[in-house]
């Protein structure tokens, strides 16, 4: 049986287990420098920067989700966007992604935001076929920047 709840600060090693093995298939684990104590800042302090949810199948831990909300200025209301999503690769193909994704659609509707969006590496087929299977869209018009290290703080300082 998959359940999903709310993840509290106790999970954070948890979390950190996840986050790395995110990062291990997406080839990414040389960029992974968070541990316990920033996720506990980051997610559980006095700023919570997002939100993770857990996933469970038979009471052991397979999966999450970490998302945060945007805002869109057009529709002048927060919107949900999904940062990362990971299931176990042994536990993948029996629904967990799926559950993970309702679990937070739903918290989006409650909270009434008329979106719910994220990002995909372009290279991962498989995510990619199981998000069109949901009805959602390729945002193909928008293309993605990013500021960090150095660039950033030489903008800051400018």
């Amino acid at each position: 049986m998959i359940t999903i709840r709310k993840a509290n600060v106790d999970d954070c090693p948890l979390i950190l287990e996840f986050i790395k093995g995110l990062a291990e298939f997406e080839k990414l684990s040389h960029l992974v420098v968070t541990d316990v104590k920033t996720l506990e800042q980051s997610l559980f302090g006095e700023r919570q920067a997002a939100e993770v949810v857990l996933a469970f199948l038979d009471q052991r831990p397979v999966g999450f989700a970490v998302f945060f909300h945007n805002f869109s200025t057009f529709l002048g209301r927060p919107g949900v966007y999904l940062e990362d999503l990971f299931v176990k690769p042994e536990q993948r193909g029996q629904g967990i992604g799926l559950e993970l994704l309702k679990h937070i659609a739903r918290i989006a509707l409650e909270r009434g935001c008329p979106r719910f969006e994220w990002a995909v590496l372009d290279w991962n087929e498989d995510a990619i076929r199981f998000y069109k299977r949901l009805g959602a869209e390729p945002q193909s018009e928008w293309t993605t920047y990013r500021l960090s290290g150095d660039a950033l703080k030489k903008l800051a300082q400018s």
